[in-house]
C-alpha cells in the first residue's frame, strides 16, 4: 500500500483524486482535513502523528466516521520525502499478516507482533489486517 506523505497545507491542493491513504506530517486544522477529503474522494484513511491526532475535533472525527474514513495515528519512519513523495508498506508485512492469519493467530496478537517487528502503529496494523 502506498501512503502519500503530505508535509504542508500547500501540498493538499496538488494531491491526486485517486489517493487512498494520506499521511499528514503537519498539524492539520479542520479545514485542512475537509479540503483533503474534497480533493481526494477515494481516501480510506488519514494517518497522522499521535500528538496531532489528539488535537482533531470531535466533529471532524464524527464526520470521518460517517464517510467511513479511518483516522490512524503513527509516523512514517525513515521516509525521505525529497526522494519519493510516497511511503510504501513492504510486501513482507502483508505476507506476515497472511501467514499469521493462516496459523490462527488472533488479531490482537498479530497487531502486537507486527507493532514490535515493524515499528508501525497498532492503528495502522489493524487497518492493514482489515484490508487484507
Amino acid at each position: 500500500m502506498k501512503i502519500r506523505v503530505v508535509s504542508s497545507k500547500k501540498e493538499i491542493n496538488s494531491l491526486s483524486p485517486h489517493e487512498e491513504m494520506v499521511h499528514l506530517a503537519f498539524r492539520p486544522s479542520n479545514t485542512d482535513i475537509l479540503t483533503l477529503i474534497m480533493k481526494c474522494p477515494k481516501v480510506k484513511a488519514i494517518h497522522i502523528p499521535n500528538s496531532y491526532k489528539k488535537t482533531i475535533s470531535n466533529s471532524v472525527k464524527m464526520f470521518l466516521q460517517m464517510k467511513d474514513i479511518e483516522l490512524l495515528e503513527g509516523d512514517v519512519w525513515g521516509h525521505r520525502k525529497d526522494i519519493n513523495e510516497y511511503s510504501e508498506v513492504s510486501r513482507s508485512v502483508y505476507d506476515r499478516i497472511d501467514q499469521y492469519l493462516k496459523n490462527g493467530i488472533s488479531e490482537n496478537d498479530i497487531i502486537e507482533k507486527l507493532t514490535r517487528e515493524t515499528r508501525l502503529s497498532p492503528d495502522f496494523v489493524s487497518f492493514l489486517i482489515k484490508k487484507t
